[in-house]
């Protein structure tokens, strides 16, 4: 066969560059950073499903559920992390294209005059002529030592990684959606107490205002009784700021105007915290969106070492050429004008002052940190757990203990009223025990509010039901 002699050059020259690229060595390069075990650090191995996909829903809430939706839906801090996914995606498919054949198409037509002293003879030369070229260009790149699959697995890693950050992003969003709404309902019910408040001191002026007719007091508890009254307006001035803000924010993180929200009023009443997994467990917080993301990174930088390690050895290439070329039009696609060609390119690298090497070493610093980046979010995830579950069940105990205050504060106001009415006490006692009910019925709020807030927190810091089964399926390997 005529081609066995082309075959058998071609192969005695990719063992002769296998044998010279021997030059070129990366030894004594290594990672040097590994990766952290949730379980090293204390977490539990027990398989808990908490909290699910969709946890909003179990608030119950028909009206958080919809703009947290809404949020999801049309948020434009999501449209730019799915922009990033998609660009994550395209450069994947352009690294995927390295593994397969190469196709081009070209023409030209150029009418020049050709030089007599070139290298075109008579009768050609020092004519006018058309020059005229169209072939066919292949190319394949023979991935013998994985340079090209390696950086497809790399970029591979990195679009992981981009749509793990995505889901972060929604559940980020998801929970500051829940918090900023249960926030609105804090200030809402503070509002309801410090109304209250108003309506309950107008009534003791009153009742002062006749003990002064009645000659019973005198105008110092008048004018304290009257003092208290702006007191609590400003107060209740500085919660309805504090209300529009909160709706103001409430509409930008569902992606409307203004106003949208306005008649959103939530309530603290009826919420119930989503109960607590008895443990940390180390596959839920594994499943967290940015732990992913981080892993994803970590397995990227370790493709970026093999497709750098993959350029010590030789880039072998396969190329061929089919078309016509001629001097004038009427010759253009004739038998005689055809030309056709195929080899092999092959590059080595001999010596590169350091190049390589250099490169590898670089790389592999990037692997380091990607690692030590993914344990730093490990940890702080952890830490984050940890401390929200510490603080939700100091709440719990906390409001116990509160309930039992404002209860005692609440009589205490009422036995202060009765003696004052009665002539027995004096508008001091009255004044100080409901100043005692007003502080607790805030801490009540306030108390509570947190719990949720904690709970809020601890969904998301546990992944916020984010699943990597969302992760986008590994292409096909190219043939």
């Amino acid at each position: 066969m005529k081609s066995t002699p082309l075959f058998r050059t071609q192969l005695t020259a990719l063992v002769l560059a296998m044998s010279v690229a021997g030059c070129a060595s990366f030894a004594g390069i290594e990672p040097g950073a590994s990766i952290t075990a949730p379980t090293a650090l204390g977490a539990s191995v027990e398989p808990v499903e908490w909290p699910v996909a969709g946890w909003w829903k179990n608030f119950d809430d028909p009206v958080l559920a919809g703009l947290i939706e809404q949020a999801l839906a049309g948020s434009p801090s999501l449209r730019l992390a799915e922009a990033r996914v998609v660009k994550a995606r395209a450069l994947a498919g352009i690294a995927e294209s390295a593994l397969s054949p190469q196709l081009s198409a070209n023409a030209d037509s150029t009418r020049q005059r050709l030089s007599e002293n070139g290298t075109i003879p008579p009768p050609f030369a020092g004519t006018v002529r058309n020059i005229n070229h169209a072939a066919l260009n292949g190319s394949w790149e023979l991935d013998f030592f994985g340079r090209n699959r390696a950086a497809l697995d790399a970029a591979l890693g990195s679009a992981r990684a981009a749509e793990a950050d995505a889901q972060a992003a929604r559940v980020l969003l998801a929970s500051n959606v829940a918090r900023g709404y249960f926030s609105l309902a804090r200030l809402l019910e503070q509002r309801e107490v410090a109304r209250a408040t108003l309506a309950q001191r107008e009534a003791i002026l009153q009742l002062v205002g006749s003990r002064v007719a009645a000659g019973i007091d005198t105008r110092v508890e008048l004018r304290q009784a009257e003092g208290s009254l702006p007191e609590i307006r400003r107060d209740l001035e500085a919660l309805e700021e504090q209300i529009g803000l909160a709706h103001h924010a409430l509409a930008a993180l569902t992606g409307q105007g203004p106003e949208a929200t306005a008649d959103v009023a939530p309530t603290l009443a009826t919420v119930r915290p989503q109960a607590l997994p008895q443990a940390i467990p180390a596959d839920l917080v594994g499943r967290r969106a940015d732990l992913a993301a981080a892993r994803w990174r970590v397995e990227a930088a370790a493709r970026d070492i093999d497709g750098a390690r993959a350029q010590f050895y030789p880039n072998i290439n396969l190329i061929a050429l089919a078309g016509f070329s001629s001097i004038g039009l009427g010759n253009w696609f004739k038998a005689g004008s055809s030309e056709v060609g195929f080899g092999a390119a092959i590059h080595l690298p001999i010596f590169d002052a350091g190049r390589l090497r250099a490169n590898l070493r670089g790389v592999t610093a990037d692997a380091d940190a990607a690692v030590e980046s993914y344990n730093a979010t490990l940890i702080e995830a952890l830490r984050e757990v940890a401390d929200q579950i510490t603080s939700q069940r100091a709440v719990e105990r906390q409001l116990r203990e509160q309930q039992a205050a404002q209860e005692a504060a609440e009589s205490a106001l009422d036995l202060a009223l009765q003696r004052y009415r009665a002539g027995l006490g004096t508008y001091l006692s009255v004044l100080t025990a409901e100043t005692n009910v007003l502080a607790q019925r805030r801490t009540a709020i306030d108390l509570k509010a947190r719990g949720i807030d904690s709970n809020l927190q601890l969904i998301r810091a546990l992944g916020g039901g984010f699943a990597e089964a969302t992760q986008m399926p590994t292409p096909p390997a190219a043939t």
